[in-house]
């Protein structure tokens, strides 16, 4: 009995162990076959023109915008407007209390009638019977204008009717109310900011470039903006202004336009992109080119395996790289009608078997 028991536990264990391993090989068998099945997506290589893109950031300004104020100090009497309103040009968009200003006036204006009997009466005693400026000499106008008080009376009823005038507040352009500073019966001093109206039919955009881009640019080109708070939307530009100057950065301002549709806000932060086509260039996906011993590699096919050469990427925008055959390396070379590996690469290894996707 002892010896059928040690008999049937060394089969026990012989049967534990050898079940493990085929399991192993199993798994191992199958990772090998799907390591070997490098399945591909391929391109034939061409030549074309590459859109060469020149990326920056900048934001919007309103091509008309100003801080509008009172010229005189007084109480706000009424204010008609509140931010985001449209106006029109020389609508009244508030008002001061104008009675101070009033009275100013109709003052001024007694006062000229006085000084025009005084003047009246000067140039009777020289025999002038005329008030025509352009009938008296200009020495005795001048002389008599200056001793009856004549001419400051008029510089005075001048100086209240504009102090009248300008209880009122006109928008000098049409466009949005922005920033009300104000309330109602609040106290405004000459010269405050007040609001600010601005016109946001057509805006600039305002970016930097570096100044090796700039021999890339030109006025008139044409741009596209990218509005951060806007998800895939395009606007599209033009190229108004570059500055000749290049700032302490080592960047050149560019000014371009752009009509607004109702979405574009003032000060809002743009993507802007310029597009160059450059002919006669290879040009692939830049998910065709890797890394290999950290230097660029793409992988052609030949005899379903595929062969690493190495590249130099010269021009890159955000889909695509435009290449060229490693200069620096003999045994690289590129050609029309090479079938490129543009999809499956990152693990591939040089003269590794690869499996061609149908599409």
């Amino acid at each position: 009995m002892t010896l059928c028991l040690i008999v049937g536990a060394f089969c026990f264990f012989s049967c534990s162990k050898s079940k493990p391993k085929e399991i192993k090989d199993v798994v191992l068998e199958k990772k090998e076959s799907l390591v070997e099945k490098n399945e591909v997506e391929i391109i034939v290589l061409k030549k074309e023109s590459f859109q060469k893109e020149i990326v920056s950031n900048g934001n919007l300004i309103a091509k008309q915008k100003n801080i509008l104020k009172f010229e005189i100090s007084e109480r706000l009497e009424k204010l008609f407007v509140k931010n985001g309103d449209f106006v029109k040009k020389n609508q009244v968009i508030a008002t001061l209390n104008p009675f101070k200003y009033k009275q100013r006036v109709d003052e001024a204006k007694l006062q000229l009638k006085k000084a025009k009997l005084e003047f009246e009466d000067m140039l009777i005693g020289r025999e002038i019977f005329t008030t025509n400026k352009d009938s008296i000499p200009k020495d005795i106008y001048d002389m008599v204008a200056s001793r009856s008080g004549y001419d400051i009376a008029l510089l005075q009823l001048k100086t209240a009717e504009f102090e009248l005038r300008s209880t009122k507040l006109l928008a000098p352009f049409s466009g949005k109310i922005a920033n009300v500073r104000k309330k109602q019966y609040e106290n405004i001093g000459a010269g405050d900011d007040f609001m600010t109206l601005i016109n946001d039919k057509e805006f600039e955009v305002e970016f930097r470039l570096i100044e090796s881009e700039i021999n890339d640019v030109a006025v008139n080109d044409n741009i596209q903006i990218l509005p951060f708070a806007i998800d895939n939307e395009i606007f599209k530009g033009k190229i108004s202004s570059i500055n000749p100057l290049v700032d302490e950065n080592g960047t050149v301002l560019i000014k371009a336009q752009v009509k607004n549709d109702g979405r574009l806000s003032e000060g809002m932060n743009v993507k802007v992109k310029i597009q160059k086509e450059i002919e006669n260039q290879f040009v692939v996906p830049k998910s065709a080119v890797v890394l290999r011993q950290n230097q660029e590699v793409l992988f052609k096919v030949k005899n379903r395996r595929a062969f690493w050469t190495y590249v130099k990427t010269t021009m890159e925008n955000s889909t695509s790289y435009s290449l060229i055959a490693n200069p620096n390396k003999s045994t690289a070379f590129l050609k029309i009608g090479d079938t490129i590996i543009v999809s499956g690469n990152l693990n591939l290894a040089h003269d590794s078997k690869i499996f061609i996707k149908d599409n």
